[in-house]
């Protein structure tokens, strides 16, 4: 409620007890969800009809009463951001003000707290992303009611002495190339909390090297102290997931005045080298370890009522891994401290930035309100509150102060100021695109952002225009990406399900917010169509979608990595987007429900350490190394299918090697005058003992995609023509025989294609007895294809769900239910 008299609601005592009690980080909707106020929000069209809008259009309350014991001088109260503005009340007095989602403010009330209880109110005020520094949704998903007005990281009571440790963090510099030692330095923020000046001892663990100096800090005074370069020899080295290990060491630092403990801190730390500069070519290279690496990446979206659940977080981190990415880029949307835990423990590199399109970026004039002084102050606020935030983190690799058009000069110099106050050892980057050009102090981003958003056709990737495999992606990809049909049905009304293929040019709630061109599935689902053929029902519309999805995204990414090496190399990609705020039939390579389908696995295959890849340009065969090592003694085989499972040619290379972040051609096919409309290419990579390493099936056609690049809009390019798979809906049912077997928590599957016809991803989903999907799961493999009379064994690992039921599926798959064993 709209309560006025902050005196009486900040006092102890108050009579709260008909308000609604949340957890410690809760917007005011997610509070209201955790009361059973809304329900079933992610459903169809509820978020729309089933929230009241003006309960968001007045201020709200949150309280709460906290204990003080013991005899310590000093209590902060620190509060991490609110959104968009709050008035902080504690014990019947106003401390202060806090605007703005990063703008992290820390007071100190240890003149109006007393021992015993205590109460502490925050006001926090209606949100409105074009106007406060807040938190949009853009159009990545239908906007919060709410617009996540509230408090969604923790406030903080902090007890000190005299003199308190603001934070503490480390600068490693690696020996390049050979690794064999490091120097670090480890840094102190102290504050003198008193009005006369204060003797410091410090005394730290840096790792396992001990380390104590003396401060002298004058009244009031907060100064960053380094202490001695300590040199490690033969260090463990932190390295991106699929290159190495992510071991963390430990920075812990005690303050001591008078001999007695004052204040202390601990977090951990990485040692690992990160340079950024621009190549040869004018675009973004990451050197990581002495290491030129290729980006692999995917954007963030983080629940679409910020709500902490960190068991969800790291089942998704697991799922980045298995997905062979080594980056999340996040864009104005940056999450929870065990966010950055966790990609610090997984190998995930983060690259954190502002978002466009609101008040955060109004340069580029697609959104936001003008800055006046006081936004400028905000702004800076907020940088010099996250540079401390995220500079202690190995998996953080740089920040992109901004989005989609490059930061005045004047906001780069102020972002520079506070990065530099803070310590920061990481690149800063002038945005994600080159919208705006190159300014003065950062200069060019060496990032490009011309799309696409949607749909294009695999050999699109392949070209050397616009969000073609070249340079360094800020953010790019196909678009749409359509769940498995447990999913569709779980999120779409019975209508929704039927205009999905029935209609396919009407607007969907669950594709992005209410604005073309993505509130429809228009392009997608003409190119669907055209391609594999008219749905005739909604499960054909989504076996259909499943191997859209599939060859698409693993073109994208295969693309790209072939060019690794390339003249002008692909140096990164962010594919846009990892996953959704809330269920979507947009942008994702997992479902909200965790739930992986046909994308998922064309991204996995595309990303395995060693894969053998085609090449939709020059039909080359081509074998990539993401992993640490170099492989020798490697075989590629390609062997070529008529629609009917015919062999028609093959072809084999032997004596094959790869270095690691390499690309080895192996051969070309040829032109074949023998082949059906729709055809096979089957490719496997064994190693030198006929070990099989890699298997990778494409479903071509002679009749090729044609793309009209100089039509090309900032979010897709046409085509002039479409390929031909509509063979693929002319094939016979084929049979699959599915034999499972179940135990504590890992579901061994083997499949054999008992038919005489080939069964192009056959998808297998795990249920529960109650007929719900098994999610999160984790597959060897998954949406594979297989030819007449070929078995193959995958293994899910996904917990404790009892005995489940195992759901093949495909476009020709006569579907069938097996329960495990």
């Amino acid at each position: 409620p709209p309560w006025t008299f902050a005196d009486e609601i900040s006092r102890t005592g108050f009579g709260a007890r008909s308000w609604y009690p949340v957890g410690p980080r809760s917007t005011v909707l997610s509070g209201l969800v955790q009361n059973h106020k809304y329900s079933d929000l992610f459903y169809s069209t509820n978020l729309r009809d089933k929230v009241n809008p003006a309960d968001f259009k007045v201020p709200w309350w949150y309280r709460t009463e906290f204990t003080v014991r013991g005899s310590a001088p000093t209590t902060l109260l620190r509060v991490p951001g609110v959104i968009s503005r709050g008035e902080v009340w504690v014990n019947g007095t106003k401390v202060g003000d806090v605007v703005g989602t990063y703008n992290a403010r820390e007071f100190d009330i240890s003149k109006v707290v007393r021992p015993g209880r205590n109460a502490l109110a925050i006001k926090v005020a209606p949100s409105n992303p074009q106007e406060d520094f807040a938190i949009s949704w853009i159009d990545w998903a239908q906007p919060a009611p709410d617009a996540n007005m509230g408090i969604w990281r923790d406030v903080e009571i902090a007890r000190t002495g005299p003199v308190s440790v603001v934070g503490s963090y480390v600068h490693t510099k690696l020996a390049l190339p050979n690794l064999q030692s490091a120097d670090v330095t480890a840094f102190t923020e102290l504050r003198n909390n008193t009005a006369t000046p204060q003797t410091v001892t410090l005394q730290g663990n840096v790792g396992d090297h001990w380390t104590a100096q003396s401060v002298r800090l004058n009244a009031n005074e907060t100064r960053t102290v380094s202490f001695p370069v300590q040199n490690f020899r033969n260090p463990r080295v932190w390295w991106p997931a699929q290159l190495g290990d992510q071991p963390l060491y430990r920075l812990d630092v005690t303050a001591r005045v008078n001999g007695w403990q004052s204040d202390q801190s601990s977090n951990t730390f990485g040692i690992r080298d990160v340079q950024s500069s621009l190549n040869a070519s004018g675009d973004r290279q990451f050197v990581i370890n002495g290491r030129p690496l290729q980006i692999r990446g995917a954007g963030w979206a983080p629940d679409l009522l910020l709500r902490t659940q960190p068991d969800r977080l790291e089942e998704q981190f697991k799922y980045v891994r298995d997905l062979g990415l080594n980056t999340i880029r996040m864009e104005g949307k940056l999450e929870t401290p065990e966010f950055y835990d966790l990609a610090d423990r997984y190998g995930i590199m983060l690259l954190p930035g502002w978002e466009c399109c609101d008040k955060w970026e109004p340069f580029s004039g697609w959104g936001g309100s003008d800055w006046t002084t006081g936004d400028y102050d905000i702004a800076r606020g907020s940088m010099a509150a996250q540079a401390r935030f995220l500079r202690g983190h190995a998996s953080v690799i740089g920040f992109f102060v901004g989005s989609d058009v490059t930061s005045p000069t004047d906001v780069q110099q102020m972002y520079l100021a506070e990065f530099d106050k803070a310590g920061w050892a990481n690149p800063v980057i002038s945005a994600a695109s080159l919208n705006g050009g190159p300014l003065p102090p950062l200069g060019s981003s060496g990032s490009k952002m011309e799309g696409p958003y949607d749909w294009v056709p695999p050999n699109y990737w392949y070209g050397d225009k616009v969000g073609a495999a070249f340079g360094f992606g800020g953010e790019l990809s196909a678009g749409h990406s359509i769940p498995n049909l447990d999913s569709v049905k779980a999120m779409l009304s019975p209508a929704e399900q039927e205009q999905l293929w029935k209609e396919p040019d009407t607007p969907q709630f669950h594709t992005g917010r209410g604005e073309e061109p993505f509130n429809n599935l228009s392009l997608f689902n003409n190119a669907l169509a055209n391609r594999y053929g008219k749905p005739t029902s909604l499960t054909d519309y989504v076996d259909k979608a499943q191997l859209a999805g599939y060859e698409q995204v693993r073109a994208q990414f295969e693309a790209n990595s072939r060019r690794m090496t390339a003249q002008r190399p692909a140096t990164g990609m962010i594919y846009w987007m990892l996953n959704n705020a809330w269920p979507s039939l947009n942008w994702h390579l997992y479902g909200n429900d965790l739930a992986p389908a046909g994308a998922y696995f064309g991204a996995k295959k595309a990303n395995e350490p060693l894969h053998v890849q085609y090449s939709y340009d020059d039909r080359s065969v081509v074998v990539v190394g993401q992993g640490p090592k170099a492989a020798q003694g490697l075989t590629v085989r390609a062997e070529v299918y008529t629609l009917d499972g015919k062999l028609v040619h093959s072809q084999e290379k032997r004596g094959l090697s790869v270095a690691s972040l390499g690309v080895t051609d192996a051969f070309q096919l040829p032109e074949l005058s023998n082949l059906s409309t729709t055809y096979f290419v089957r490719l496997n990579l064994s190693d030198r003992n006929g070990r099989g390493i890699s298997e990778n099936t494409y479903w071509l056609s002679t009749k090729h995609d044609e793309v009209d690049w100089e039509n090309s809009d900032w979010y897709y390019t046409p085509v002039s023509a479409y390929a031909d798979l509509q063979g693929l809906s002319t094939l016979p049912k084929a049979t699959i025989d599915v034999k499972a077997r179940s135990h504590s928590g890992t579901t061994t599957v083997t499949l054999k294609n008992t038919s005489k016809t080939v069964a192009p991803l056959v998808g297998l989903t795990l249920h529960k007895a109650d007929g719900s999907q098994v999610t999160p799961v984790t597959w060897s493999d998954n949406y594979v294809s297989l030819l007449p009379g070929e078995s193959v064994t995958l293994t899910a690992n996904h917990g404790e769900c009892g005995r489940p039921t195992i759901e093949a599926t495909g476009l020709n798959v006569a579907t069938s239910k097996t329960l495990a064993d």
